[in-house]
């Protein structure tokens, strides 16, 4: 009996921990659920949802979990961490929005503009239904700025949070979705539901900064002088990332352009200095991974949640990372003195306006699932076949390991291990030194690839320096020597974009 009743009390337990996270599932519709990472709502101390039962958490646990995804993405979406402090008010970005004939300087931006030039997308749910119908019947301005503040005031711009006196825009401030969000277009290009931790590829964050009128805070930060000559430079470097394309180094290194060996900026066949920056990350797809960005030593996006909110985004927040005070020996100067001149190494503000959000976003963050491919974009038996070689002759999953697809552990390599040359034909490890390494070799992320049809817009690797699919697998079939044919090539393509 005393057996029989064991097993019984075992039953019940399990079957109220199953019956909690097929709740979760439910609630969370585009999650992933990491086991203990939310906190009841008002609790100040990240942890267990339910400390003295986390080993049987059920509804109770289900609820938090769920409030803190719903909390999340709130912050995911709308929140600014004060930002408007820098974007509106020392760059008066949003008089380059509104235009000299609504208050601000210069032309203005238009609807039209924003979402073809700028790359910024709509939100179809913010926009009031007679306004829908409007825009079917084109009975919408979309060469006016007026227009543009009213979808601002509406927060139906994707990232973009307007601070408004009236109708007059007084201040403007981004959000972790400007980069990390896009829209289906179900409505019209540009316009439609929010697809979470897409990045978007058309989005040209260095043409909508350099807008700024006043671009001498950035230029003193990055550069140590705000002279005409520095802020006229931090222009061409804006102006060199183009859409999809975003520099994060850019503010601690002062590093504008790609570099040698030995520190030249390197020109491209266009006789212009290669641009720094690389493509925007998607943000979903990666619970259970080490690394997340393109280059590693960072850390994951815990890190870069805290990183990109206060030195990016420019919130008002604190932020700790004595790495960068770092003086490299062969140089004898700071690695990163950009981020010294900002004081990024120990970074105060007060109020904080950002480390009481970091555990909702996180969990936010690697709740969300890499999208599915959408029926009929890839060749289902060419894809079966080239499964095999993906595990076998072609090698893939000795680093893309599934089901995660990136490695399991530390997850990256040197550029010499990935054959990666620049212009010059030099061993390419720019981007991978850029990081804080230390006295390891610098190294690049291995990418999961799961989604990587939903990114893969402007091309592949951190820089895009391989235009498409085939490109990539025949620099790694000559790289390591493994002899696919044509045909195994073809398959394997199917089979990543099945992925």
């Amino acid at each position: 009996m005393r057996s029989r009743a064991s097993r019984v009390a075992r039953f019940a337990v399990i079957s109220a921990l199953v019956g909690g996270l097929v709740l979760l599932g439910g609630v969370i519709a585009n999650g992933s659920v990491s086991a203990f990472s939310a906190a009841k709502s008002g609790d100040d101390n990240p942890g267990a949802c339910q400390s003295q039962a986390v080993d049987a958490p059920g509804q109770g646990c289900a609820k938090a979990l769920n409030q803190l995804f719903r909390e999340g993405e709130q912050v995911f979406r709308f929140d600014t961490f004060g930002d408007e402090d820098f974007w509106g008010g020392q760059l008066q970005l949003h008089k380059a929005i509104e235009g000299a004939a609504l208050g601000g300087v210069g032309p203005g931006v238009s609807p039209k503009t924003a979402l073809t030039a700028a790359g910024l997308k709509v939100d179809v749910n913010a926009l009031p239904g007679k306004l829908q119908a409007d825009l079917k019947h084109g009975r919408v301005d979309l060469d006016s700025p007026a227009t543009t503040l009213a979808l601002i005031k509406l927060n139906a711009v994707v990232g973009v949070k307007g601070f408004f006196s009236g109708d007059s825009l007084r201040s403007i401030g981004i959000t972790c979705a400007l980069c990390h969000s896009t829209v289906n277009d179900s409505f019209a290009p540009g316009i439609g539901k929010r697809l979470d931790g897409w990045p978007n590829q058309d989005l040209n964050v260095g043409l909508i900064v350099s807008l700024a009128p006043n671009l001498a805070p950035m230029a003193q930060q990055v550069l140590g002088a705000n002279d005409p000559a520095a802020i006229d430079t931090v222009k061409k470097v804006l102006l060199s990332w183009g859409p999809g394309f975003y520099d994060a180094e850019l503010n601690i290194d002062a590093i504008g352009f790609k570099q040698d060996a030995e520190g030249n900026t390197l020109i491209g066949p266009d006789g212009k200095p290669e641009s720094a920056a690389t493509r925007i990350p998607g943000a979903y797809g990666h619970l259970g991974e080490n690394f997340h960005t393109w280059t590693g030593y960072f850390g994951n996006v815990t890190y870069w949640n805290a990183y990109v909110a206060n030195l990016q985004m420019h919130g008002n927040g604190n932020f700790n990372d004595k790495r960068f005070e770092f003086i490299d020996p062969k140089t004898d100067k700071p690695k990163y003195p950009a981020a010294l001149r900002g004081s990024f190494n120990k970074l105060r503000h007060n109020p904080d306006q950002v480390t009481g959000k970091l555990a909702a976003l996180h969990y936010y963050q690697l709740s969300l699932k890499a999208p599915t491919p959408p029926a009929g974009s890839f060749d289902r038996a060419a894809a079966k076949r080239g499964e095999e070689v993906f595990n076998g002759k072609g090698g893939c999953s000795g680093c893309h390991m599934p089901p995660l697809a990136t490695d399991a552990g530390f997850n990256s390599h040197t550029p010499e291990e990935l054959c990666l040359k620049n212009s010059k034909g030099e061993i390419d490890t720019f981007q991978a030194d850029r990081g804080p390494r230390g006295l390891n070799p610098g190294v690049l992320v291995t990418p999961q690839l799961s989604g990587l049809w939903s990114r893969s817009k402007r091309g592949f690797f951190h820089d895009g320096r391989f235009r498409t699919l085939g490109d990539v697998i025949n620099h790694y079939n000559a790289c390591f020597n493994l002899g696919l044919s044509p045909d195994e090539k073809s398959d394997l393509i199917q089979f990543i974009k099945s992925r």
